[in-house]
């Protein structure tokens, strides 16, 4: 099937599409195209590199592998392509033509459409892969943290699909802020407890503490680790920070760059908001590698929460990944392993650190990393959905805001500009927060 480019006259052009032959047969790995090399994990008793024989036997085999590879490009196998296919990749890009008009900015505007997985993410790309890993090997479930829900949805349809089962340990706020995340989990067959949970021993220790803690992703991270090692032939999955995760969701990147290239364009920015890392990584990490290779002048943005300003106000150090201290150490940008966040409806960038890939480019200069509090990309969002008729998740409000504001800048600059953005979610399932946003009691740093 051939790809093809929907379109009006000239600068009106609103849909891109990709023939299925277009799909990546590999992915993308940047670590041997970083400006400097990767700083190692870890040992937290040594402090020296860990080896895979350190580590706790909780990831697939190949899953490690990839973790440590070195290579430019790793195959993806052909059923996880066929899963792809399942999902609706490739999938479209659009032009923002509603939102640019609104803006009465010369800027182009396109977005990427993550949303149309049948969670409604980006995350099934990695979450898919892993699960597949972990069933070849014989594993016949995987456990996992979530923080807004979409990547334990993605994680329960990927088990779903392989015939596993799946544990989750969602954040306890987003448990309770968005009710219809784990009931979709539940469809798929997954086990869903709010963390932290009476379920595990870190989470107990954390609830006698705090009988009414919000929980965070690093608390959920190592319940879900102690639920691995003590469940019966059971994998852990993550679904961010880790350099596999990342290099899954480069199928993103890849086919933008083939709709960039079938629609003439050359984006002067890329765009995407930023908890751990994937969505971001996903979208820019082969352009990326296209300018640190000096084939490309694009610009990278990454845009953060206030209440959550890991890449803006955190330390570039070595910290654990997990608030329970089981993981090794990782150099990124942190708040430190200890940071509890504000209750923000954004769920999945409440998370204290920065993926390491990610913070190399950042610590490097080739990504700028901007924050914005809740209130302001609400308005965002709201301007999208009543512009390009998408109702945003309240993660892609940030990457809306950011490219709001780089819309504005070229504006009162009157300079052309291509900006272009990872539409990485819908919002259908966060209309909690868009009814406080509507009712004037949301607030800046908490629900």
């Amino acid at each position: 099937m051939r790809a093809t480019h929907e379109s009006g006259a000239g600068a009106n052009d609103v849909k891109i599409l990709l023939g299925l032959d277009d799909l990546p047969k590999a992915w993308y790995n940047i670590v041997p195209d970083l400006p400097v090399p990767l700083p190692p994990p870890l040992h937290p008793g040594t402090k020296q590199p860990i080896t895979p024989a350190d580590l706790p036997p909780i990831f697939p085999n190949e899953i490690l592998r990839q973790e440590m590879a070195a290579a430019p490009m790793e195959p993806i196998p052909e059923e996880v392509r066929e899963a792809y296919y399942r999902i609706g990749r490739p999938t479209p890009m659009y032009r923002a033509t509603r939102l640019e008009a609104y803006l009465k900015t010369p800027a182009r505007i396109y977005y990427k459409r993550e949303d149309l997985s049948p969670v409604g993410s980006h995350k099934p790309n990695t979450a898919l892969a892993q699960a597949y890993y972990a069933r070849k090997e014989g594993a016949e479930a995987l456990a996992t943290e979530t923080g807004a829900g979409q990547w334990g949805s993605a994680l329960a349809l990927a088990t779903n699909y392989f015939d596993m089962k799946c544990k989750v340990f969602m954040v306890r706020v987003s448990y309770d802020q968005k009710p219809y995340r784990k009931y979709m989990m539940k469809m798929f067959g997954a086990d869903v407890v709010a963390s932290p949970s009476k379920e595990t021993k870190i989470g107990l220790k954390f609830l006698e503490a705090d009988g009414d803690h919000p929980g965070s992703l690093g608390i959920a991270i190592s319940e879900a680790i102690e639920a691995a090692l003590t469940m019966p032939n059971t994998k852990y999955s993550l679904g961010s920070v880790l350099n596999h995760v990342l290099m899954h969701q480069t199928v993103i990147g890849q086919e933008a760059i083939a709709q960039f290239d079938l629609g003439d364009i050359t984006p002067d920015y890329m765009v995407g908001c930023v908890g751990g890392g994937s969505n971001f990584a996903g979208f820019t990490y082969p352009m990326i590698g296209r300018r640190l290779k000096g084939k490309s002048d694009t610009k990278f943005v990454a845009v953060e929460p206030n209440a959550a300003p890991s890449m803006t106000q955190g330390k570039y150090e070595y910290d654990f990944a997990d608030t329970g201290q089981m993981t090794p150490l990782l150099k990124m940008y942190t708040l430190g392993y200890t940071f509890v966040p504000s209750r923000i409806h954004a769920g999945g960038l409440r998370y204290h650190g920065l993926a390491p890939t990610l913070s190399v480019l950042v610590d490097q200069g080739i990504v700028e990393a901007r924050s914005y509090d809740q209130v302001s990309t609400f308005q965002a969002g709201e301007i999208f959905a009543k512009t390009e008729g998408l109702i945003p998740a309240p993660e892609n409000c940030h990457g809306i805001k950011g490219v709001i504001d780089l819309a504005l800048e070229a504006k009162k600059r009157n300079e052309p500009t291509v900006i272009a953005f990872n539409y990485c979610g819908h919002g259908l399932l966060d209309m909690e927060g868009y009814a406080q946003y509507l009712a004037g009691t949301l607030k800046d740093s908490a629900a």
